[in-house]
């Protein structure tokens, strides 16, 4: 993983950061810092597709937080795993948060009910600043702003990710904001996410007859998934 690749997922911290800490002050203690690593390289093994790391950066997070023995911090970081993978459209039951739940702190919980695209009132001054302005626009009946003036508001590419697909478990996205989602996804080269929001396009555009279109993400589907047959496995990270 590039330093660069790094650098960009310190937005991650908008996710988490009633867990990591990220804001100016005291020297964080070392299981902070050590979670705080461990989640942004999860989060770039996942993007990328790479399960094994991914899968031990997330253990690394939770034994690192688990030191602490705090029931709250632990449902973040599991919710945050969802969050993740939400992103790429992954929205299988997150069962470990689902485990941790009464012990979520109500940020934690507000953030879920927002991943799932059924926020309430009262949660947008728990969410992170981020997702605020989207949460709120969910509680309103539809108008013509489209989804992706929305989306485009969020100048931090993990957010927009992580909030195309809360609007897309709402039922609130619409193509310009698949559009954006998988523009997001392909200027950042996270390929994961690009599958899926590109396969969401492909299949929204055939719905729509919209034969241009549709051609054109198939045709990128290709590509990407052809580019992935042609490398060398990964032995070593």
């Amino acid at each position: 993983m590039t330093r660069n690749s790094i650098a960009r997922l310190g937005s991650v911290c908008v996710v988490v950061s009633w867990l990591l800490g990220c804001a100016s002050g005291p020297p964080a203690p070392d299981w902070q810092v050590n979670a705080h690593g461990a989640m942004q390289r999860a989060t770039m093994a996942e993007w990328e597709g790479n399960d094994r790391v991914a899968g031990v950066e997330w253990r690394r997070a939770l034994e690192e937080t688990r030191r602490t023995a705090r029931l709250d911090l632990l449902a973040l970081v599991e919710l945050s795993r969802c969050a993740v993978r939400q992103a790429s459209l992954d929205i299988a039951p997150c069962e470990g948060y689902e485990r941790l739940q009464a012990d979520a702190t109500p940020e934690t919980q507000a953030y879920a009910r927002y991943l799932a695209g059924v926020p309430e009132a009262a949660d947008i001054p728990l969410l992170p600043p981020a997702h605020r302005a989207v949460a709120q626009w969910l509680l309103v009946p539809p108008t013509e702003r489209s989804s992706a003036t929305v989306l485009m508001a969020l100048a931090d590419p993990v957010s927009r990710l992580v909030a195309a697909g809360a609007l897309l478990r709402a039922g609130r996205l619409d193509p310009p904001g698949i559009a954006v989602a998988v523009d997001t996804a392909s200027q950042q080269g996270w390929r994961r996410p690009l599958l899926a929001w590109l396969q969401v396009q492909a299949d929204v555009a055939q719905q729509s007859a919209d034969a241009a279109l549709e051609a054109l993400a198939r045709r990128r589907l290709d590509a990407l998934t052809a580019g992935a047959a042609a490398r060398p496995a990964r032995t070593s990270d």
